[in-house]
Parts: C-alpha cells; sequence; structure tokens
C-alpha cells in the first residue's frame, strides 16, 4: 500500500470512528463518512491539530463565512456571536463535520455538470464556495480526493 493510500485509510477510519454520520447538529446528512474523509484528507491531509492560520480553520479548513452560511454551529451552549464560537466548532471534529453538511444542505448542486450530485461536487464546493463551485481544482486537491475516493471504491460516494 502506497504512502497516500495509506494516509487517506487512516483519515477515512478516524473519521468513521467519530462517527461522523451519527452527529445531531446537522440539518440533513447529503456526505456520508467517506465523503466526508476524503475532502478532508483533500483539503488537510484531515490534520486534527486544533489551529487557525491565514482565516481558516481546522481539519476541513473551514473560513468564519462558510462556518456563518452552515449556521454558525456552537459547542458546550456557547453564544453564537462569542469571539471563540468559530474556531471552537471548526476545530473540533463533529462540530466542523456538521458545519460541512449543513453548507451542501444550504449549497448542494451539480458543479461538473454530469448530472449527479455526489462527493465530486460537494469537494468543488467545499474548495471553490457554494457560487464558484464550477470553477478550477488545482491538482494537488483533485489527485487527493480521486486517490482517497479510489482507495474507497467498495463503498458508493454517489448520493443521488
Amino acid at each position: 500500500m502506497t504512502i497516500n493510500k495509506l494516509c487517506c485509510t487512516l483519515a477515512i477510519g478516524v473519521i468513521m470512528c467519530l462517527g461522523f454520520a451519527d452527529l445531531i447538529q446537522a440539518q440533513d446528512k447529503l456526505l456520508d463518512e467517506v465523503c466526508l474523509g476524503c475532502i478532508c484528507e483533500a483539503i488537510s491531509g484531515c490534520n486534527q491539530t486544533s489551529y487557525c492560520a491565514d482565516g481558516v480553520c481546522g481539519p476541513f479548513r473551514i473560513t468564519w463565512a462558510y462556518w456563518a452560511d452552515g449556521g454558525k454551529l456552537i459547542l458546550n451552549n456557547e453564544s453564537p456571536q462569542s469571539e471563540e464560537a468559530f474556531a471552537n466548532c471548526v476545530n473540533d471534529p463533529h462540530c466542523a463535520a456538521n458545519t460541512v453538511q449543513n453548507y451542501m444542505n444550504k449549497f448542494g448542486q451539480d458543479c461538473n455538470g454530469d448530472g449527479i450530485v455526489d462527493c465530486y461536487d460537494y469537494a468543488s464546493i467545499h474548495k471553490l464556495g457554494g457560487f464558484g463551485c464550477k470553477g478550477e481544482l488545482t491538482q494537488q486537491y483533485k489527485t487527493s480526493l480521486d486517490e482517497c475516493i479510489k482507495a474507497h471504491s467498495n463503498i458508493d460516494v454517489r448520493i443521488l
């Protein structure tokens, strides 16, 4: 198994262990665990270290505007207006995954024009935004996403 496949497999395993599918704050779950894990892997290597840099935070590298569009989810009954609410949520894997789910509920669409809204579309929306998802993704992001999805091809990532 190559290093990339090993890393991707580990990232998916971590996400599945966290039970993203059973999280309660997300409104509806469009993305399955594999898709969430592969987006996480493609965007940050699924780095679980709590940090913010250049306006993005957490394993999904979420911005404040994305978090706001995703419902301003919070931890521990914290006020969404709290200065720490954004960073606390998006640095927490569960809260961040729920934010991604809510964002996709709001902006989900067929970005690549293939007639199916699937993980590839959600990955484009995550990286390029709800209004820019038809744009060009970086080769590194596309390659990482594709390798991860192919490594888990026994699990259908297309959600109809």
